[in-house]
């Protein structure tokens, strides 16, 4: 028998039910991190342990890093883009200027595409679709609910995403005749106030729920919009909420008594 089978220690490991805990700690502090990043942590720790058995046990636990997901705004036709008519553009009524977007929502193990309408005077959300695909459809629907409900924009603005630059899109655009506006490519800012809705919908609303199904992302989508043009004030329209900011406007120019209530909601 050697010296070293003699004197050998076997070092303590932690169990299945520590590393975990362990894992679910990482990933609460840094959800970022993927099994390789979450691995090189442990291992910070001192628990010995490969990287695939890391990879199982996050599987198991269906934790993701959260990563940007599919890009939703793919050209379609070079010759259908639009220029982009903001520059310099003094917005100063409802209905003057709507921005439209498409963006994901994680729901359970996979996600829903989530097609949108703002005003951009009133931040005020006017219609939205969900989606199981990157569809013209969708955005039709969206433009003509809004359009329906709040009577038609002077300017629409998009990215330059394929359903944005279609056939189907430009020609529903021109048949209201609103003019088409498109960010330029790469300037994502041009759409400022519908990707700073986007985020406002994730942060403060659903990544605050549990959302394992499209029925319940449905339910809190229909409160979430609510909320947003009912309650929560906006620190660029002084404290006042999308619905105060758009009505108040209409109450102004078609010489409306006003009400100290906040006005009726639509709900889509």
């Amino acid at each position: 028998m050697t010296r070293s089978k003699l004197y050998y220690q076997p070092k303590s490991r932690p169990n299945e039910d520590e590393i975990i805990d362990k894992i679910l700690d990482i990933y609460e502090a840094h959800p970022v991190y993927g099994y390789r990043r979450v691995t090189a942590c442990l291992r910070r720790q001192g628990v010995i342990i490969n990287h695939k058995k890391v990879g199982t046990l996050m599987k198991i636990l269906n934790l993701r890093a959260i990563y940007p997901g599919p890009n939703t705004s793919a050209r379609n036709h070079a010759d259908m883009v639009h220029p982009y008519l903001l520059k310099d553009l003094e917005i100063n009524r409802f209905n003057q200027v709507w921005q439209t977007d498409i963006s994901y929502i994680r729901v359970g193990k996979g996600f829903m595409y989530l097609t949108g309408i703002i005003d951009v005077y009133s931040r005020k959300a006017l219609s939205y679709r969900l989606s199981n695909s990157l569809s013209v459809a969708a955005c039709i629907d969206v433009l003509e609910d809004a359009v329906t409900k709040y009577g038609k924009a002077e300017i629409i603005n998009s990215d330059q995403g394929s359903q944005y630059t279609s056939d189907l899109w430009i020609k529903k655009v021109k048949d209201l005749d609103i003019k088409i506006s498109m960010t330029g490519k790469g300037r994502c800012n041009d759409n400022a106030y519908i990707e700073r809705f986007w985020r406002t919908a994730k942060y403060e609303w659903l990544k605050l729920k549990f959302i394992p199904t499209v029925e319940k992302l449905k339910m809190e989508l229909k409160n979430f919009i609510k909320w947003y043009n009912n309650e929560r004030p906006h620190q660029s329209l002084e404290y006042q909420t999308p619905d105060e900011k758009a009505h108040g406007f209409m109450d102004k120019f078609y010489n409306l008594p006003t009400t100290p209530q906040a006005p009726q909601q639509h709900i889509i």
